[in-house]
This record gives structure tokens, sequence and C-alpha cells, in this order.
């Protein structure tokens, strides 16, 4: 199945970024967009994920083009389907880890995964106010978080900036092997071309062209 869809997109802000971009995402697929600093990498991905309005283009989501879904329609889409992972990790700091984990569970009527919070080593800090967390421990509670609610379409943004190799490798492996169990896709914007090469499709934004490296 179709999961996105993107046909021809233009964006540009002082600058043009990119255009006439193109790229499908299939069930159990990942895409990486690889690109120097400023190539419009993540713009080309607030766009694929509904926060911001190509200037040209289509994108659509399961089959459906978004410009022409009710608000209530892509609210829900947003609420139950999309997972978005950040550079910034966007937490309630007011909050402890598991409280974090508890909102996204209760708006996405799921349970928290006690597993997959061992995996990603929170497990012994989850009680923790988040403002007592390291940079590398809130960007996995923000990863936990994200996959609590059980999106079908993932999108991230350079998640393991604030992570050791090791803690880099394990946390890829939790979303390649999520998106295999859950029928999902993601696409993931890195600066890392050994972590972009493990996707089933590598591409790079050059000279304002999202041009396919390999697969």
């Amino acid at each position: 199945m179709n999961l996105l869809s993107a046909k021809k997109l233009s964006h540009s802000f002082d600058y043009e970024l990119f255009y006439d971009v193109s790229l499908d995402l299939q069930e159990g697929e990942s895409i990486s967009i690889i690109g120097v600093s400023g190539s419009g990498k993540s713009t080309l991905l607030n766009i694929l994920s509904t926060l911001l309005k190509p200037e040209k283009g289509v994108v659509s989501i399961f089959g459906e083009d978004i410009e022409k879904m009710s608000k209530k329609r892509l609210s829900q889409i947003k609420r139950d389907e999309l997972g978005l992972v950040f550079q910034s990790h966007y937490l309630f700091k007011g909050f402890t880890a598991l409280e974090n984990l508890e909102v996204a569970a209760i708006l996405s009527d799921q349970e928290v995964d006690k597993a997959l919070l061992k995996r990603l080593s929170i497990d012994k800090t989850i009680n923790q106010k988040v403002t007592q967390l390291s940079g590398g421990q809130q960007q996995r509670v923000s990863i936990a978080r994200v996959l609590t609610k059980k999106p079908r379409l993932l999108f991230v943004d350079e998640p393991t900036g604030n992570l050791d190799k090791t803690t880099a490798n394990e946390v890829m492996d939790i979303f390649f092997e999520y998106i295999k169990e859950h029928n999902a896709g993601m696409i993931l914007v890195t600066h890392d071309e050994e972590l972009a090469h493990k996707c089933s499709k590598v591409y790079k934004l050059i000279n304002k062209e999202l041009v396919k490296v390999s697969k």
C-alpha cells in the first residue's frame, strides 16, 4: 500500500530551496534524505508531514490529497497516524518522563510499552522530571512518546544527534523493526550517511533537486 506520495513539490523562502520533488513511500519502507545544511531537508520533511504547505505540488497520504481533506479528517490523521520526531524534543517540561508518555497513550487510546522503555534504556529514569534528564535521555523519551501512539507514518529529523553511536544504532533498529511489524513507513532526514544507507531508499537534496542515491 502507498502510504505517502509527493508530486512536483517546490518551495522557497528568501531563495529557492528545491523544485519538482517527487517521491513515494510504501508500507514497510524507509526513505532517508541527506544533503548539506541549508539544502532544504527539514523544510521538505515539514511539507511531507503536513506541517508546512508547499508553494507548488501535491502531497497525498493514504491516497488522499491533504489539500482536499476536511479539517476533521486531517486532524484525525495527524493525531492517530503520523509520528514526528524532531531535533528539539518538545516534551512537557513540568511532567515526568512517564507522564509525557501517558499523555500520548491516552490521546491515542494505547498502552505505554514497558519493553520499549527498557530497549531505549529509559526504564530506570522514567519517573524523573524531564528537566532532570540528559539530552540523550530526553531524545529517547521523545521517541518512545511517538511510538506509543502506534503511527503508520514516521517523520524523523536527526533522531540520533544527542546519542552515542551504540545507542543511535539501537534506536534506529527499533525504528526499522517498528515499521516492519506495523506495516508502517519512515522518512528520515540525517547528516549521517552511514545511517542513511540503512534505509530502503536514499535520496540527496543537491542543486535544488531530490536525487535518488541508491536502491
